[in-house]
């Protein structure tokens, strides 16, 4: 085994020493991991116990049999080894050409890097001197500029000196007196504004460059010590580096020296802007503060200077809004005339506080007066408009290089414009005031609340007085952001008012339902109601916002009211039975509802016409479900007496109108029906209508009956069949039966105070005198319009139908009696028309020609057909 001598860690001094120690076996290192191998050696077995000499003879006879082996595989692979030779030798000659080519390059480099290198070098430094000839003539350019600024200044500054002086001398004649004030006057501000742009822009030149480093090069350009022309390109680019940054001016010593003049001219000329700016507002002298703006505009800092002014103003505000909601000082008044009420200290700190119930009044007319004066300081502090004022000058001053308004430029600074500023810090000092007030006194969260409206036209008067010097406008139709603004600090107040506000309209609703239905609410309880719900709205209705709100308010009670006496209407049988002889407590009960609702809903109808759209289309849904309440109990009603006197007049047809003169011993008597129709309507008017108060609704109502009994009769008295002399004089005694029944229902008399006549119905009265006519006229003279002109053409046409032999079309189609009249009711006359004029049609199919009374009948009937089709414009 001969790896331990083909280890590359392999030390044959070291083996050679081990062997000599005698040592058992080869301790092998590695080195590049740290790890020990233990590798036996081929004289282990003999080392310890044999000679030296044997372990050498080993040694001699392994590389012995190493030679043999080598010896062997050159003697296998010799004639590869020979050809690899051969090409190696073959490959020099290559590797020589390669050489002196590469040779040959590198020096052609070489020669490439000098021509490149050295050029470069010399531009290096030639770029470098010309950049710092050029901050060299940058920094004497600047100093010159300043240096000429810092004279103008000068001058400035003594002219202003002298203009002062002149101003202040007076042992000057009149004349230079008076050019001195002029000077004063209006060249003393065009000094001050040329001054001020002069420090602007020295301090410009002078301090911007402050936080730039210093360099090397103001000793090259002010003490002449020459550059180093053999700087490496490293040393001159880093050079070139340093000397990119501007020189500051501040470095050079006769720059220093003119810097305590601008530092003192800049405090002079910063106190006389201040000191024109707060006088020009005090006077309100727009020329006056048009040229402070203007010399902080020069001096860069206009937007510090309207911020500074802003801020002054509202804290101003605040400091009054603050005093007057002072508790401490309305005890303070009110007690300087007056001893303390007890010695004991915390009474009196309470006392101080809150007022007594006897100190009450006295307390709550201070606040009112405090309220009214901060008013007139608020109202005074806008109509004198500083806010408004300095925002004006701000708007007409411009840059007048780029043309952009002084405003634009305050508002780099400023979040607002000055007047909304002033408008947001009053409405929060207003509302913190307030909410704190509320808060900790009582007394002024009461007063406050309670007083709401008189508190509010506080603010409506101070819009009034402010609105010609202002923007602001608070009408019915348009509210300006300031006021709403102002307004919302009063939200909290506002809140406790309209609470208390619905308050009492709930509670007058409650009182008006507080009997139940054993007492039901009448027209009293209505007209209680309406005449609540009015107050509240006239008490806000100088502020629409407010009477908005209450609006709301008001149609939410009502929506209740309504919902409230919903649940008490009676809608049972009884509630609409005529059966009589007296009403039932369910009628009564419905009648006084109706009552309450009828009144309540009549004084509110009217405020269409006191208010404005926008709170009339609040209030409306609401008003309107007060009519549509009652109308539910009135329409079933109605509907149910129009239902029970039709049936009562459809037993004209039981009657035998067809009978002779002598079968008829009772011929001119009134008829049952007509007797039970008047003993109806005399219920209905004497035991219902009478009893609803409800004005002219009712005479309506009667009017509604009447005209639908007259017209009901009509229709059925004309197509009563068969119908001869007799029973024309018996429904000739109807009619008049009936007349005085409805000149009695509608109260024509002279004890009647309703005016109401037979006449009123109109139409209807019209067809009942001209029914009486057409029973006795001529079968050729019912188709002559003059003298059946006062009959719907439909009645004409059942009358001829009925002395003929043709069928009436109820009896054709199968129908009762009041079947028909009921469709003809719910159709419009073209249909009922049309109706007949197929059941003519009809007729003539089955029965041909016919009887001469049928074809007599059958012309007249088509006859008014066409002049009902004429007159109404219908092609036949």
């Amino acid at each position: 085994d001969y790896s331990a001598f083909t280890a590359e860690t392999f030390d044959p001094h070291r083996h050679a020493h081990e062997i000599l120690a005698g040592e058992a076996g080869l301790l092998q290192h590695s080195g590049s991991k740290g790890r020990h191998t233990k590798t036996t050696s081929l004289l282990d077995s003999a080392l310890g116990k044999d000679d030296i000499s044997v372990a050498i003879s080993k040694l001699n006879f392994s590389i012995d049999d190493v030679s043999k082996q080598i010896k062997s595989v050159v003697f296998e692979y010799h004639e590869s080894l020979l050809q690899e030779a051969a090409r190696v030798s073959e490959l020099d000659g290559s590797f020589n050409t390669v050489k002196g080519g590469l040779d040959e390059l590198s020096l052609s480099l070489e020669k490439l890097r000098s021509k490149i290198r050295d050029p470069y070098h010399n531009l290096s430094t030639l770029v470098l001197r010309f950049r710092r000839l050029q901050q060299a003539s940058d920094v004497f350019r600047r100093a010159g500029r300043f240096v000429t600024l810092s004279r103008r200044l000068e001058f400035q500054m003594e002219e202003l000196q002298s203009a002062v002086s002149l101003n202040g001398d007076q042992g000057f004649s009149a004349v230079s007196v008076t050019r001195a004030e002029e000077l004063y006057e209006g060249d003393r501000e065009r000094v001050i504004a040329k001054a001020a742009l002069s420090i602007a822009e020295l301090g410009q030149k002078v301090y911007a460059m402050d936080q730039a480093p210093t360099n090397a090069l103001m000793t090259v350009v002010l003490l002449g010590t020459p550059l180093r022309s053999d700087a490496s390109p490293e040393r001159s680019q880093s050079e070139d580096e340093d000397n990119e940054n501007p020189i500051p001016l501040r470095d050079i010593r006769i720059i220093n020296q003119h810097l305590p003049l601008i530092e003192s001219s800049q405090k002079k000329i910063s106190a006389e802007m201040q000191n024109m700016v707060l006088s020009g507002l005090a006077d309100l002298n727009q020329s006056r503060i048009a040229s402070a703006l203007q010399t902080a505009y020069n001096l860069r800092s206009l937007p510090e200077l309207v911020q500074s002014l802003v801020m002054d103003l509202t804290e101003a505000v605040r400091v009054r809004i603050s005093s007057a909601f002072d508790v401490s000082k309305i005890s303070k008044e009110l007690k300087k005339d007056a001893a303390p009420s007890s010695p004991n200290l915390a009474y009196r700190s309470r006392v101080r506080n809150e007022p007594t119930t006897l100190t009450a009044p006295q307390w709550t007319q201070a606040l009112w007066g405090r309220m009214e004066a901060l008013i007139e300081e608020l109202a005074g502090c806008c109509i004198k408009a500083r806010v408004y004022a300095l925002e004006k000058v701000l708007k007409l001053k411009k840059d007048p290089v780029t043309q952009v308004p002084f405003l634009d430029e305050a508002l780099n600074v400023l979040d607002n414009r000055p007047s909304s500023t002033f408008w947001a810090v009053l409405a929060q000092a207003l509302e913190k005031q307030l909410r704190d007030a509320a808060r900790s006194n009582n007394f002024i969260q009461q007063t406050l609340s309670q007083g709401y409206p008189r508190f509010l036209r506080l603010f409506h008067e101070f819009f009034a007085k402010i609105a010609v010097q202002t923007d602001t406008v608070f009408t019915e139709t348009q509210q300006s952001p300031e006021t709403i603004l102002v307004l919302r600090a009063l939200s909290p107040f506002e809140a406790l008012y309209l609470s208390r506000s619905t308050n009492k309209l709930n509670e007058a609703t409650a009182q008006s339902l507080s009997g139940g239905i054993r007492s039901p609410p009448s027209m009293s309880e209505g007209l209680a109601v309406a005449r609540t719900i009015v107050n509240e709205l006239d008490a806000a209705r100088f502020d629409p916002l407010l009477a908005r709100s209450v609006a709301r308010n008001v149609a939410n009670v009502l929506n209740h009211f309504v919902t409230r006496i919903s649940t008490m209407i009676a809608k049972d049988r009884p509630s609409y039975s005529l059966t009589g002889p007296v009403a039932s407590p369910q009628q009564l009960l419905n009648i006084q509802l109706t009552t309450a609702l009828y009144h309540c809903w009549a004084r509110l109808d009217t405020l269409g016409n006191e208010y404005p759209p926008a709170i009339v289309s609040i209030l409306s849904p609401a008003v309107k479900k007060l009519k549509d309440a009652f109308e539910s109990i009135v329409d079933p009603l109605l509907a149910s007496i129009r239902r029970e006197t039709g049936a009562v007049i459809a037993r004209l047809h039981k009657l035998n109108l067809g009978k002779s003169l002598g079968d008829a011993p009772t011929m001119g008597a009134t008829s049952s029906y007509i007797k039970e129709l008047s003993d109806k309507l005399v219920f209905v008017r004497g035991e219902l209508i009478s009893k609803f108060n409800v004005g002219e609704l009712s005479n309506t109502w009667l009017l509604s009956i009447a005209s639908h009994v007259v017209r009901t009769f009509v229709l059925h008295a004309s197509i009563a069949k068969p119908l001869n002399e007799s029973g024309k004089l018996q429904l000739t005694s109807d009619m008049t039966e009936l007349e005085f029944s409805i000149s009695a229902f509608l109260g024509d008399n002279a004890q009647s105070r309703t005016g109401l006549k037979l006449q009123s119905i109109g139409t209807e009265y019209k067809m009942l005198r001209a029914m009486r006519q057409i029973l006795f006229l001529d079968n050729k003279s019912l188709s002559d319009p003059t003298k059946t002109g006062d009959l719907p053409p439909l009645v004409v046409l059942h009358h001829i139908l009925v002395r003929s032999p043709i069928d009436l079309p109820h009896a054709l189609h199968g129908w009762q009696e009041s079947e028909y009249v009921k469709w003809v009711g719910e159709h419009e006359e073209e249909d009922a028309l049309s109706l007949v004029e197929s059941d003519l049609e009809q007729w003539e199919k089955l029965n041909g020609e016919g009887t001469p009374e049928g074809i007599e009948s059958l012309g007249l009937a088509r006859t008014v057909i066409q002049t009902a089709k004429s007159s109404t414009g219908v092609d036949s």
